[in-house]
């Protein structure tokens, strides 16, 4: 199964900016939530120019996605939501195989102790991959996966993301 897993150099600074502004943002009603289901909204959006910390996370992606498909930084382009989930939350399997994805990835903000896995799966083959602050994995967005039961306490906060062409209009 086509997956990567990389950890970004000293990330505490970067998630504590981001989990700061995620945080005010959604307190101020500037977000727009999506995907509702068991009682939580799954995706949650945020314009880029209102959180400018998020760069350094989506040129990350936008580098290693360049090398993986072999293709210039200058044609791709990553789309992205936040994924906040409390005590009890999962997500169910889903895969981003939809329109012109060419990958899809997933940064870690924010881990309390016990938060759920991402679960991978291709065919029979299930491959767990363990949240932590900073780690990037990135997969082939038709991959079906989930995020397993947060049975930790406090807020787990991810970024999930699309790659794909640069739009020519």
């Amino acid at each position: 199964m086509p997956y990567s897993e990389f950890t970004l150099a000293s990330p505490d600074d970067l998630n504590a900016r981001l989990t700061t502004r995620f945080l005010a943002l959604s307190a101020a009603g500037r977000v727009r939530r999506s995907h509702f289901f068991a009682g939580r909204f799954e995706n949650i959006y945020i314009e880029r120019d209102d959180i400018p910390e998020i760069g350094p996370v989506l040129d990350n992606v936008l580098e290693r996605a360049a090398r993986w498909l072999q293709r210039p930084v200058a044609q791709l382009q990553a789309g992205f939501w936040f994924n906040a989930m409390e005590a009890g939350h999962c997500t169910a399997p889903h895969h981003h195989d939809e329109n012109d994805e060419l990958l899809s990835a997933v940064y870690y903000v924010r881990v309390p102790v016990h938060s759920g896995e991402l679960i991978l799966y291709e065919g029979e083959q299930r491959i767990r991959v363990q949240p932590c602050a900073g780690k990037l994995v990135m997969f082939a967005p038709a991959v079906m996966h989930e995020v397993s039961p947060h049975r930790g306490e406090g807020l787990r906060l991810s970024i999930g993301m699309n790659v794909g062409p640069v739009d020519d209009e």
